[in-house]
């Protein structure tokens, strides 16, 4: 049983530290918002230092101090100096790395707790940092593996020096860190090969969906849906990042040997990334007419985005899987939709849709296979009704908010309190 000490008059005060936060419309971001004003209404004490927004196309600027629900934001502009370039990117990251490290200097004696995610990728040293200086308890939540994407992606090669360095900092990141999250067992697994000693500390606790504001609905009743003209088709929607570690070659491909399906079928694809132009110009040289391109939709949006489609695809590109966990997952699951997923064999992603039963799971390069699964659930209602129904059904029995923030506090209080065992592991 957990030992409730939500109420105790000593609160506990926790920083976290990522880059991006509401408005933003990155998910990492909107994330951290929900689990920091979670732990709040706890009884934790509790600031988030983060960036201006980045990912908002509407909203430049947001306020530098800002309390939320009893959380108190302290917002930077040093992370926005060159926010639509690659390379302006990664020096955003580095002075957002700084100015975190500066705000550590100013507070540091304020917090008991950090809370560190790889937001950017390499931010989780700064609490190696304020370990060895300061001597602070930290956790590191893991969302995206570095340098792992780097070579896998041949950014750069394995042996470089860089992603060496980079190996090094992080076991010792891992090691001296009270605890590390990640995101699924896969993540899990990798860390483990990279550094065996530190498996005692390693948790998984999946991201959630918010099934309160997202929840089934069905299209004849969906603006969205009405809007754009998509209650009239048989719709397949990829919503999120399109990045280098997504395959969107496998879902183009299954589009093309739909063609003369094109008046059955529609194409949504929302949001951006690296791949979105290539995948825009592919799509025309094969003159397919039944693509949509939206950008990002605002939070108040995704309820009705999110649920105007038949089905919804995941994916990740070829030896991806416990390098990145799709967010989308959760409220892919929410809005009660068809899950098509396009992964490894050996992806976390595949075990769940078999166990949920709410989809398939496709392998990259079987664009046949994806295209006759949209085909079979098009010509067959009630499988495609019952696998959505099953979809909602796992999503509220797993990936609530409710069971990650009740993870979330009880490796708090393991650190708080010291003598925590942890069952979840």
């Amino acid at each position: 049983m957990m030992i409730n000490y939500y109420n105790s008059d000593d609160q506990y005060h926790i920083l976290i530290l990522n880059q991006f936060f509401p408005p933003d419309y990155a998910p990492t971001g909107q994330l951290i918002e929900e689990l920091a004003i979670a732990l709040s209404e706890k009884g934790m004490k509790v600031r988030v230092f983060s960036g201006q927004p980045a990912y908002a196309f509407d909203t430049k600027e947001a306020p530098r101090d800002e309390i939320i629900k009893g959380v108190n934001i302290k917002r930077t502009r040093s992370s926005r100096v060159w926010p639509d370039r690659i390379r302006g990117k990664a020096v955003n990251s580095i002075l957002f790395f700084i100015r975190a490290f500066f705000h550590l200097i100013r507070y540091q004696k304020t917090d008991d707790l950090l809370i560190i995610t790889t937001a950017p990728a390499f931010m989780t040293w700064l609490g190696f940092f304020a370990h060895l200086i300061w001597r602070k308890k930290y956790i590191c939540i893991i969302y995206d593996l570095y340098p792992n994407i780097l070579y896998q992606l041949k950014v750069l090669p394995k042996n470089h020096a860089i992603v060496k360095l980079w190996g090094i900092l992080n076991h010792h990141t891992w090691i001296n860190a009270q605890e590390i999250i990640v995101l699924s067992d896969s993540m899990k697994k990798r860390i483990i090969e990279s550094c065996p000693s530190i498996k005692h500390k390693i948790t998984v606790v999946h991201n959630w969906a918010d099934g309160n504001m997202i929840k089934p609905l069905n299209k004849e009743d969906n603006w969205f849906a009405q809007q754009y003209g998509l209650h009239t088709k048989f719709t397949i929607i990829y919503s999120g990042n399109m990045g280098r570690c997504h395959d969107m070659d496998t879902i183009i491909s299954a589009a093309y040997l739909l063609t003369e399906y094109q008046d059955n079928f529609q194409f949504l694809f929302i949001g951006s990334g690296a791949q979105q132009k290539p995948l825009k110009d592919k799509m025309d040289k094969l003159g397919l007419k039944n693509v949509l391109f939206l950008p990002y939709q605002k939070k108040e949006i995704l309820p009705y985005s999110l649920t105007a489609c038949d089905i919804s695809l995941i994916s990740i590109a070829e030896d991806m899987d416990g390098v990145v966990a799709p967010s989308k997952l959760y409220s892919t699951l929410a809005a009660g939709n068809v899950v098509g997923v396009i992964c490894p064999e050996t992806s976390f992603l595949t075990q769940l849709v078999v166990k949920a039963q709410c989809g398939e799971s496709f392998r990259n390069g079987d664009a046949e296979g994806l295209a006759n699964f949209f085909l079979n659930l098009y010509h067959n209602k009630k499988l495609c009704e019952k696998m959505g129904y099953n979809a909602r059904q796992y999503f509220c029995n797993n990936f609530s908010k409710n069971i990650a923030v009740d993870k979330y506090m009880e490796i708090i209080e393991g650190i708080r309190y010291e003598s925590k065992k942890y069952p979840h592991r």
